[in-house]
């Protein structure tokens, strides 16, 4: 039986794996997620692989899929910054053009 210190200490110890792996897995491009993403998968739906190694491999995904969610959407705010400052840059050309030939 382990004591509450002990069982404490193993609880640290597995978040600080989690912490790690995913400030890992937030280090990587969306291309490096996405191509590790598509392995963890193939590897799932192959099988033959341990419960625990299957729930490491799921864990494994769905942080890679918070990755890859993650720089989608990031991608997608920049898009949508650049073609708001173009439709802002657009309007004030056209503001400032249409009646100074009067």
């Amino acid at each position: 039986m382990t004591s509450k210190t002990e069982q404490a200490g193993q609880a640290g110890k597995t978040t600080g794996r989690a912490g790690r792996a995913e400030a890992a897995a937030e280090a990587l491009g969306y291309e490096q997620a996405r191509d590790e993403l598509i392995e963890v998968v193939r590897r799932l739906e192959t099988g033959g692989t341990t419960l625990e190694d299957s729930l490491a491999l799921w864990e494994r995904g769905e942080e890679l899929a918070k990755v890859c969610r993650s720089r989608l959407d990031g991608a997608r705010a920049r898009l949508d910054a650049a073609l708001a400052e173009e439709t802002d840059g657009a309007g004030r050309a056209e503001d400032g053009d249409g009646d100074g030939g009067r």
